[in-house]
C-alpha cells in the first residue's frame, strides 16, 4: 500500500511513559512539514501529467497550421522545375509538428521524471533520517533503562545486607536481654530464698 500524506497526518504513535523521547510539538510540525513538500510534489506531477496530456491530444493539430499557412510562400519562389517542389515539402512540413510534439513530450516526460525521482529521494531521505532517530531514541532509552535497572538492583543488594543486619542485631539484642532478665529472676530467687530461711532459725531459739 503506497503511503500518502494524509496517512502522516493521520498517523496516531503511543505514548510511552517513563521514558525520555522528543518533543511531541516539534515531531507535528516537522511532519507538517514534510506534508507541505510532499503535496506540493504531487501538485507538481500532477500538473505535469496535466500538460503531458494536453500535449498529446491538442498540441500538433495547432503547431501544424503556422506551417501550412507558409506552403503558399514557398510555393511562389520561382524555382526551375516548380511542379516538384509542394511534393519535397509536403514530408517536412507534416514532420515539423510531429517532431516538435515529440520534443516537448519527451522534455515533459523527462520533468516528470525528474520531479518524481526528486520526491522519492527526498522521501527516502527523511523516511532514512526518521528511523535513523527513532533507533538512536530506543538505543539512549534502553542503555538508561539498563542503568537504571542496575542502579536499583545495587540498591536492593544494600538494602538487603542492611536487613540482615539488623535482623542479627536484633537476635543478639534479645538473648543479651534474655539472659539479663533470667540472671536477675535468679538473683532474686537466691535472695528469697536466703531472707525465709532467716526467720525460721530465729524461732526455733
Amino acid at each position: 500500500m503506497a503511503l500518502t500524506p494524509e496517512d502522516v497526518v493521520t498517523k496516531q504513535f503511543q505514548h510511552v511513559r517513563f521514558k525520555e523521547g522528543f518533543d511531541p510539538d516539534e515531531v507535528d510540525d516537522f511532519l507538517d512539514e514534510i506534508v507541505v513538500e510532499w503535496r506540493k510534489t504531487i501538485a507538481e506531477n500532477e500538473e505535469l501529467k496535466a500538460k503531458l496530456a494536453a500535449y498529446e491530444s491538442g498540441a500538433a493539430p495547432t503547431q501544424a497550421a503556422p506551417v501550412a499557412e507558409e506552403a503558399p510562400v514557398v510555393e511562389e519562389v520561382p524555382a526551375p522545375a516548380p511542379a516538384p517542389a509542394p511534393v519535397a515539402e509536403a514530408p517536412a512540413t507534416e514532420s515539423a509538428p510531429a517532431a516538435a510534439s515529440a520534443g516537448i513530450i519527451e522534455l515533459a516526460q523527462r520533468l516528470h521524471d525528474e520531479h518524481v525521482a526528486e520526491g522519492q529521494a527526498q522521501r527516502d531521505k527523511l523516511i532514512s533520517e526518521a528511523q535513523a532517530q527513532a533507533a538512536a531514541i530506543v538505543a539512549e532509552a534502553e542503555a538508561k533503562g539498563r542503568d537504571e535497572m542496575a542502579r536499583l538492583e545495587s540498591e536492593r543488594t544494600t538494602l538487603e545486607t542492611r536487613i540482615s543486619e539488623l535482623r542479627q542485631f536484633e537476635r543478639d539484642y534479645r538473648s543479651q536481654l534474655r539472659g539479663f532478665i533470667e540472671e536477675k529472676l535468679r538473683d532474686l530467687d537466691v535472695a528469697g530464698s536466703s531472707s525465709g530461711a532467716t526467720p525460721v532459725s530465729s524461732a526455733g531459739h
